[in-house]
């Protein structure tokens, strides 16, 4: 069972009260779950694309973030970097903050973070469940990308 804290529309903590993944439904209005989402730019100016795997929502598009809830716990910046390293196998010591939002329907909180690395390129780990790809492209050609195949066309206001 995954338990998650529960926050405000503030970002501030609820203190005794614990939400569990898969309920979301039953989460009060105004209350919120707080969710991470981290866009990886290359020190060479590259981002990474992983690839969705067949048995998820969105099944074989491209995300251009790593991401997820966070746990009980966890502060933003933790669960973010336990995020990326479960879902890319990257390691780093911190991330850049971008920006906060709520999504009132989604009861959720979230913190969008940017990675940059020198990383090796061919080590990207992939997680089983979540992804079954990964590639590293070009800015051109992650804005180029459509609908039908871009997870999460928002996370473009993200790229420089």
């Amino acid at each position: 069972m995954e338990l998650w804290d529960a926050y405000d529309k503030e970002f501030n903590i609820i203190k005794d009260m614990t939400l569990v993944r898969g309920e979301e439904s039953k989460i009060p209005t105004g209350i919120y779950h707080m969710v991470v989402l981290i866009l990886v730019r290359h020190t060479d100016g590259q981002y990474l694309l992983m690839r969705r795997s067949p048995g998820k929502a969105y099944p074989l598009y491209w995300e251009a973030t790593a991401g997820g809830s966070v746990l009980q716990g966890e502060t933003a910046m933790e669960g973010a970097l336990r995020e990326l390293r479960e879902e890319t196998g990257i390691n780093v010591g911190t991330l850049e903050e971008m920006e906060r939002f709520v999504k009132d329907e989604t009861h959720s909180a979230y913190f969008v973070f940017v990675c940059v690395t020198d990383c090796d390129k061919e080590s990207i780990i992939l997680q089983e469940g979540e992804t079954c790809d990964y590639k590293w492209v070009d800015k051109e050609e992650l804005l180029s990308m459509g609908d039908g195949e871009l997870l999460a066309q928002t996370t473009r206001k993200y790229v420089i």
